[in-house]
Formats: structure tokens, C-alpha cells, sequence
């Protein structure tokens, strides 16, 4: 479970950081991050929609997401805010392939938020 001060909360917060920040996709996830310019600690959204499947598989992929954010909150670059954006294929990709997928986009999330 992610800690209250690491979650996203507000609407326009998930909106402005989908529009300005910096994006990362795999197969099954895709990640906008938008680095900050308070001292706030990283905060992280998920948005899983109808695409992904039924209400059942939508807090499944959720869930898992969830716990592998937080198993990785210090991948993410200092003071940004990141949303998690699950794809249509995160409902039959196993915890490992979610798990592959999202390293892969911290991986490359540093380098993309440098260029702006």
C-alpha cells in the first residue's frame, strides 16, 4: 500500500501531469512522470480504465500495481509525480510481465524527464 503522502489525489493533478510531463510506455503500462518544484515527496496516481476489463480484472491490475509502485518509489526521480496508466494487455499479463514492463519504463523515465 502506497502512503497517503505518496498518492495522487486530485483530478487535475493526474491531467496537468498526463499533458506536461515526460511518458514512458511498455506492452502493458504506460508512465507519464512531471518533475516538481516543491520538496514534496514523489506522489504517484494509477489510472486503470474500462478497456482493461471488468471491475474484477480493473482492481487486479490495480492492486498489483500498486504494490510494485511501492516497492519502487526510489526508482522514481526526487519531487515528481508520476502516473501509472495500465493498457488493455495489463488484464492478461501476468505479476511478472507488469513487473518486467514497469522497470522498463523507470528505467527510461529518468532520461526522458532530463530533456525537458
Amino acid at each position: 500500500m502506497l502512503p497517503r503522502a505518496h498518492r495522487l489525489r486530485r483530478s487535475a493533478e493526474f491531467s496537468h501531469v498526463v499533458h506536461v510531463g515526460a511518458r514512458a510506455a511498455s506492452a502493458s503500462v504506460v508512465l507519464h512522470a512531471w518533475a516538481r518544484d516543491d520538496r514534496d515527496p514523489v506522489r504517484v496516481g494509477f489510472v486503470v480504465g474500462r478497456t482493461v476489463g471488468n471491475a474484477v480484472h480493473r482492481n487486479t491490475v490495480k492492486r498489483q500495481l500498486r504494490h510494485l509502485m511501492s516497492e519502487r518509489l526510489t526508482l522514481v526521480p526526487p519531487h515528481s509525480s508520476v502516473v501509472v496508466r495500465a493498457n488493455p494487455t495489463a488484464a492478461v499479463a501476468g505479476f511478472e510481465r507488469l513487473r518486467d514492463d514497469l522497470d522498463s519504463c523507470l528505467l527510461t523515465l529518468p532520461r526522458r524527464l532530463a530533456r525537458r
